[in-house]
Parts: structure tokens; C-alpha cells; sequence
């Protein structure tokens, strides 16, 4: 499904007609947000998508039903991807069919779904079911099915994730940071991708937040050191009432009554992907009670002089242009709630960032840390599918 954009007349810049939302209807996002001219088939390097001489449709196994998994069969239905098999140990059929129609943040499915002789039917297309606890006995070369979304959090090291290429499955993409494994994040550094890559990760929602925007700035002005927050949404590993947690006691504290400064490797993970800032990026996250959507404070010092609008011009540049699609832009007076169902990885929000003198700027993006980093994980498989 392509989506469009246009500017529009005067300041502001909008969504034309809004954008394929995870329910498959149009929804607005952000506000008035410009991303320049539109969304082809595919992905390049910079973020536009192109799949280049590949034209046969991927299909996909999900491996965890969980909030990924569960929105990355959305967002495939918009992708020219099909899912064709679905692994969780932990549910059967009719309850996947019932998580899957019925999201609380999201809201309901607009398709089709149901569940009939243990096979998962959505848009009247059968995708298979199993109950599988070790990956490499999921059939996925049964189904066809060469493509793997590994969103289950627990097999993220390269060695466990491979398991599931003993089942039939020629790529493994993993949608969580992996402590080995390659890392790649749509729109940064897609060029680095080596078809004799079998397992790699899509790093965190947070990476992906923020690497597409400090790529900008970095090859723009050049960072010399930065700070980043991330306000981020309540995830399920939160405790919904105080409860033990480990040795980072706070986490463990009531996720809806509370703002929890919480431990992140998102800024650092961003090194993996754009080498020259290796030793310059480092952060911290503060959990808030919400239940999704949330947004990157990156402050920095720039090696080069510039003012605020210079910046703005940059970002606003590379949304319209080579992060077409990833990148946003907003000169809107938006809100979190303004980016739920948001398909970017980012979208650098304009008013909000300020600049203390040339050299020292605090940059604002946000990001639905849900749905939109479900999009990149499709979105990583169509690449890597029209260049191996």
C-alpha cells in the first residue's frame, strides 16, 4: 500500500490524507508532519524505499506473538509482505485471533481475523500456528516461510536466534538490541548489510529513534558529545504495582504511578550503527506512564557553528529526501498522542529543541516506540529481501 505526502501552503507542511495505520485505516500523524514526496515499494540505503530487481513477495514466520509481533503482522499487510506462520509457545489460535482483532493502544483490527482448525486466518489468508518453546523445531521451510521475526526477547544472541535457520528459515531478523549479532537501523546503514549476514538484529525502538537524526546532524555539523534522554512509554517488563526487580531496584516500582529513571544502552547502540560517533553518545531513559509513544532529548555540541534554523533546515532537508518515510518533521504544536500509530522511526519535533549559542543544542524527536519500530522490522526484511 503507497503511502503519500504533500506539503502544504504557508508554515506548516501536512500528512496528505494521513497514513496506513496498524487497524489498516488512514490516521493522521503528528499533526502537520513533512516527509516529502511518498513511499515506493522498497528501501534504499537512505530510507526511501526500493527494492530494487527482487519482485517476488517475502514470506515471514513470527516468532512471539507479543506487541511486536502481534503489530508487525499489521504493518506487513501494508508492506507487500505476507506472514505466513506464527510460533508461541504460550498461545493458542483462538487467543492469538483475540489479541490480535482487539489492542487497547492500537484499536481493533479493521480486517478480517479468526481462528479455524488451529490455523489463524486474517484477511482471509491462513497463517499456520505452533507452540513451539525451541526455535529449531518450528517448521518454518514448511510454510515457505524464509524470513524470521525473532520478537520474543529471549533468543537475541546470535547462536540462539540461528536456531531457526535449522528449521527451514534463511534470515533471522531480530527485533531487540543483540549483544553480537549485526545491527542495522533503516535509513542509517543499510549499506553495510552482507547478504552472508543470516541473523541480525533491528536494534531497539530507541536506536532507531535516534540514529536517523543524529546521522543528520553529525554528517551536517558534527557531533562532538551528547546526552540522551528518552521519555519513554510503559513496556510490559514494568511492574504494574511495586514489586521485586532485580538489582535495578527502581525499576520494580508501580509503572503507572511513577516516573522511573531507568538504565538505556539505546544511545550507545547508536555507535553500531554510525562508527564516527564511537565514545561521543551516552544516556538514560526515564520511564512515565504512558502507555505508548515516547520521545528522544538529544543535547549536544556540534563541532561546526550553526543556528537553530540552519538545523532545521538540515532535518527538514533529509525528511523530504534521502530518510524519506524514516525521518520526520514537525513545526506543529504537537503532543505525544499526536504520534500514536506513527509509521516513523523519528520525527523531529521544531519548537520544541532550542539552541543555548552556535555550538550547543537541545533536539527533540518523537517516536511510537511500538508501531513504528514494528514498521522498520518489516521493513529491514524487504531490504535484506531484495538484496540477497
Amino acid at each position: 500500500m503507497a503511502q503519500r505526502f504533500s506539503a502544504s501552503q504557508g508554515g506548516g507542511v501536512a500528512v496528505g490524507g494521513g497514513m496506513a495505520g496498524p487497524n489498516g485505516q488512514m490516521v493522521p500523524v503528528g499533526g502537520n508532519i513533512n516527509v516529502g514526496g511518498g513511499i515506493n515499494t522498497g528501501i534504499t540505503v537512505g530510507g526511501t524505499i526500493k527494492m530494487g530487481a527482487a519482485t517476488n513477495m517475502p514470506l515471514l514466520g513470527i516468532n512471539g506473538f507479543g506487541r511486536i509481533g502481534r503489530l508487525a503482522l499489521r504493518a506487513s499487510l501494508a508492506k507487500d509482505t505476507r506472514v505466513v506462520c506464527v510460533n508461541d509457545p504460550f498461545l493458542n489460535p483462538d487467543y492469538m485471533a483475540y489479541l490480535f482483532k482487539y489492542d487497547s493502544t492500537h484499536g481493533p483490527f479493521a480486517g478480517s481475523v479468526e481462528s479455524k482448525d488451529g490455523t489463524l486466518f486474517v484477511n482471509g489468508m491462513p497463517i499456520s500456528v505452533y507452540n513451539e518453546k525451541d526455535p529449531k523445531l518450528i517448521p518454518w521451510a514448511k510454510h515457505g516461510a524464509a524470513y524470521v521475526i525473532e520478537s520474543t526477547g529471549v533468543f537475541t544472541e546470535s547462536a540462539k536466534a540461528s536456531m531457526h535457520l535449522d528449521g527451514g528459515a534463511s534470515k533471522v531478523v531480530i527485533s531487540a538490541p543483540s549483544p553480537d549479532a549485526p545491527t542495522f537501523v533503516v535509513g542509517v546503514n543499510l549499506d553495510m548489510y552482507n547478504p552472508n549476514m543470516n541473523v541480525v538484529s533491528n536494534a531497539s525502538c530507541t536506536t532507531n529513534c535516534l540514529a536517523p537524526l543524529a546521522k543528520v546532524i553529525n554528517e551536517n555539523f558534527g557531533i562532538v558529545e551528547g546526552l540522551m534522554s528518552t521519555i519513554h512509554a510503559t513496556t510490559a517488563t514494568q511492574k504494574t504495582v511495586d514489586g521485586p526487580s532485580g538489582k535495578h531496584w527502581r525499576d520494580g516500582r508501580g509503572a503507572q504511578q511513577n516516573i522511573i529513571p531507568a538504565q538505556t544502552g539505546a544511545a550507545k547502540a547508536v555507535t553500531k550503527v554510525i562508527p564516527a560517533l564511537e565514545g561521543k553518545l551516552t544516556g538514560m531513559a526515564f520511564r512515565v506512564p504512558v502507555p505508548d509513544v515516547s520521545v528522544v532529548d538529544l543535547t549536544c555540541r556540534l563541532a561546526r557553528e550553526a543556528t537553530y534554523d540552519e538545523i532545521k533546515l538540515r532535518v527538514r532537508e533529509a525528511a523530504e529526501g534521502p530518510m524519506l518515510g524514516i525521518l520526520g518533521f514537525t513545526d506543529e504544536e504537537v503532543v505525544s498522542s499526536d504520534f500514536l500509530s506513527s509509521t516513523f522511526s523519528s520525527v523531529f519535533d521544531s519548537k520544541a529543541g532550542m539552541a543555548l549559542n552556535k555550538t550547543f543544542v537541545k533536539l527533540i524527536a518523537w517516536y511510537d516506540n511500538e508501531y513504528g519500530y514494528a514498521n522498520r522490522v518489516v521493513d529491514l526484511i524487504k531490504y535484506i529481501h531484495a538484496n540477497s
